[in-house]
Parts: C-alpha cells; sequence; structure tokens
C-alpha cells in the first residue's frame, strides 16, 4: 500500500520534470545552433496580402515569433509581454520590428492576422503566407508546428495546433542574435535587448 501511494506522488512529479526538462531542452538546442544555421531566406505576405520577404527589414532588428490566431494561452500573453517590453525600451524600441508568423495558413489569412495583432500593438508585423511558404520558414527556424490530434472531425476547423514557443533576435543581416524565452516579464526582455542592442 505506501508503495501504491508513493507511485501515485511521484508519477505527476516526474511528468511535469519531462515537460519542463523538454522546455529547457528546446532552448539549449537552440542557442547552440550557429547563426548560420536558425533563419533564413523567407518569402511570406503581410496582413495587406503583399509579399514580404527579410530583405523588407534589412538594416533593423527583428524580433520574431511564431505562434496563430486561434492559440488560447501562450500566443496572446507572448505578444502582449513583447508589446509592453519594447513600450519599456525606450528611444531604441524603433530599431525592433516585432514580427508574428503564423504557423496555421489554413485559417489564418492576411485578414485574420492582421485583426488579430492589432489587438496587441499597431507597431507588430503580421504575417501568414501559403502552407508550403509557411513550411519553409518553419524548417528555416528549426520551430515545431503540427495540428493536435483530436476525436473531432479531422475536417473540422475548431482545432488547436502545438507549437514551439520562443522569441527569436535577429540582427539587421537577419542572423540570429539570441533566443529569448517568452516566460520572461516585460522587464526582463526590455533588459535583454538593452544589452543586446548595439549601442547607437
Amino acid at each position: 500500500m505506501p508503495a501504491e501511494r508513493v507511485r501515485k506522488a511521484v508519477a505527476p512529479v516526474l511528468v511535469i520534470g519531462l515537460l519542463l526538462s523538454g522546455a529547457v531542452g528546446l532552448r539549449s538546442f537552440l542557442a547552440a545552433r550557429s547563426s548560420q544555421v536558425i533563419g533564413g531566406p523567407y518569402a511570406l505576405m503581410d496582413t495587406q496580402g503583399r509579399d514580404v520577404t527579410q530583405s523588407a527589414f534589412h538594416g533593423r532588428y527583428t524580433l520574431i515569433y511564431f505562434g496563430y490566431t486561434h492559440c488560447i494561452d501562450v500566443c496572446p500573453l507572448t505578444l502582449a509581454t513583447v508589446s509592453q517590453a519594447l513600450d519599456m525600451l525606450g528611444p531604441k524600441a524603433h530599431r525592433v520590428v516585432p514580427i508574428f508568423i503564423s504557423v496555421d495558413p489554413s485559417r489564418d489569412t492576411p485578414d485574420v492576422v492582421g485583426d488579430y495583432v492589432r489587438h496587441f500593438s499597431p507597431d507588430i508585423v503580421g504575417l501568414t503566407g501559403s502552407v508550403t511558404q509557411i513550411h519553409t520558414v518553419i524548417e528555416e527556424f528549426h520551430v515545431m508546428a503540427r495540428r493536435r490530434a483530436t476525436i473531432a472531425d479531422h475536417m473540422s476547423d475548431d482545432y488547436l495546433m502545438d507549437h514551439s514557443s520562443v522569441l527569436y533576435l535577429m540582427d539587421g543581416e537577419n542572423r540570429l542574435v539570441s533566443v529569448l524565452p517568452v516566460d520572461s516579464s516585460p522587464q526582463e526582455i526590455a533588459g535583454r535587448l538593452r544589452r543586446l542592442l548595439p549601442a547607437s
């Protein structure tokens, strides 16, 4: 009987530990990759349906987050945190372009993405694209994104996406500068950006 109680008590702890170690492992994996490996050229669409490539941001730092508009927790929290962090950054904020890239092109049309990002800040650039375009960019950034399997009809539009969740700070040449954890506070992200952005 005591052994059974121990097993029941330990099981949830092990599950939580595995989830945390997985998140830490992803961050470590990304941080260990060279700037030549993470990121690359991309061709997407903005919220007006216009073609956008990485060259549109040449010379400016970009803070890129991959998510989707039907996300119920981490995506809206992350975009709100990024918006607050840039407000705290002061004069340096104009050097950073916050970018939201959808991993759910089937539902996230330019109009949908535009309505979504405007809830958080007029400065956030929303990007989406075709399935092929999104597949290419998530491969370039080593993003994990997949539709969550459910019992419901697989053709239903009511589904969730499992996706990795980090912030990529890229320099003006679209090279990785740093990977920022999304569970940081606005103050922590602003502080990291102050240290990572050039002085002038």
